[in-house]
């Protein structure tokens, strides 16, 4: 697998520099993660540095949500179906009623947060701050996760509302006291998630490689950025750069090739946490873009192509694939903060064509 060097961030002529330069390359000999920001530098995340004007716009903030440190929920596929595609009605429905409130309340932070990078709102920012301070010090989602599926519904929530607490607080809602209460349970569930994908890893299950690990590493780059926290920001660069080393020469990922029917929809939502964890890269000094000879795009190009035509996954999987001729923002939310970088046509006209470009999980709207 390619990797990055440690002594590109080195500081030429600093002894300091070419120390740090020494101790990383020691330490990647051993497996750490070679995608490290630079050190002494505050971790920043898209929104940063980008101040919005305050308004009095009004925003119907909806009750607090009280959410539990544990969670049962299950998976929605049929069980004897090895490519996990096929959704099964009854356990669907069970699944809906089991995260539902989770998904409601993560929901309520991301539209909040949104609100107020679109329209200043200070209510929508207060709105946003008061509930993720309420999931803070009701300690939820660290408590036990039922099953694999509970741990994916944490990760997807607790990430949205990562990138959420992201774009709000630079509002300066938060007391110093209150962010601590705030970094301290996102770090809790940070451990977990890590804990949870380390262990699938080592014993080869799928999730410990696939799309799961990437939307994990987009989970960890956020807490790591909102804790300021150099140890969560690398392992979500480590996510990115197994998720890079699966990308196939014609730009196709086999663990998501091998999910039926959905294997271009796989490849697609596979592809939204590597774009945006590039973004956090490019933010922290990172050309995550340019890493292992620009692998991204070719992984880029292939879900474009299919998206445009979907007969190269047909043929390669055997069955037809499930495609909708718009794309919503799950499926293209991503692509804003790419063709800004790397202009594409046909990106832009889905782009333009898309009825909503906000991905729940991506924390809400593209970063801008």
């Amino acid at each position: 697998m390619n990797r990055l060097g440690p002594c590109r961030w080195a500081t030429s002529g600093s002894s300091v520099g070419y120390l740090r330069c020494a101790i990383l390359t020691a330490l990647f000999a051993i497996g750490t993660p070679a995608l490290i920001a630079a050190s002494g530098q505050p971790l920043r995340s898209p929104w940063d540095g980008k101040p919005i004007a305050a308004t009095d716009a009004p925003y119907p903030c909806p009750a607090i949500s009280h959410i539990a440190p544990d969670l049962v929920t299950d998976s929605f596929y049929r069980l004897d179906d090895p490519t996990h595609s096929i959704v099964d009605p009854v356990r669907m429905e069970a699944y809906r009623k089991s995260s539902g409130e989770v998904k409601a309340a993560g929901m309520a932070v991301v539209k909040a947060a949104d609100e107020y990078r679109t329209s200043g709102s200070r209510q929508a920012a207060q709105c946003a701050m008061a509930q993720i301070l309420v999931l803070a010090q009701e300690h939820s989602l660290t408590g036990k996760m039922s099953s694999n599926q509970a741990y994916y519904v944490q990760g997807w929530v607790v990430g949205a509302v990562a990138i959420a607490y992201l774009k709000v607080r630079e509002a300066g809602y938060a007391t110093p006291e209150q962010t601590k209460v705030i970094t301290k349970w996102l770090l809790s569930v940070g451990e977990q998630t890590k804990g949870y994908y380390d262990a699938h890893k080592r014993d080869g299950h799928g999730d410990g490689g696939n799309n799961h690990l990437y939307w994990a590493g987009i989970e960890i780059a956020a807490i790591g950025v909102a804790a300021n926290d150099q140890s969560d920001f690398g392992w979500a660069m480590a996510a990115y750069d197994n998720g890079i080393g699966q990308i196939q020469s014609d730009g196709t990922l086999p663990l998501e090739m091998a999910r039926g029917s959905k294997a271009l929809h796989y490849h697609l939502y596979a592809l939204a946490p590597l774009v945006l964890l590039a973004e956090f890269g490019e933010v922290n000094n990172l050309d995550l873009y340019a890493h292992a000879n620009g692998s991204l795009h070719r992984l880029v190009n292939a879900c474009v192509a299919g998206a445009l035509n979907p007969a190269p996954f047909e043929k390669a999987t055997g069955v037809k694939q499930e495609t909708s001729k718009i794309l919503s923002g799950d499926q293209i939310g991503w692509a804003p903060p790419y063709v800004r970088r790397f202009p594409n046509a046909d990106l832009a006209r889905m782009i333009k064509a898309a009825p909503s470009l906000s991905v729940y999980y991506l924390g809400g709207l593209p970063p801008g």
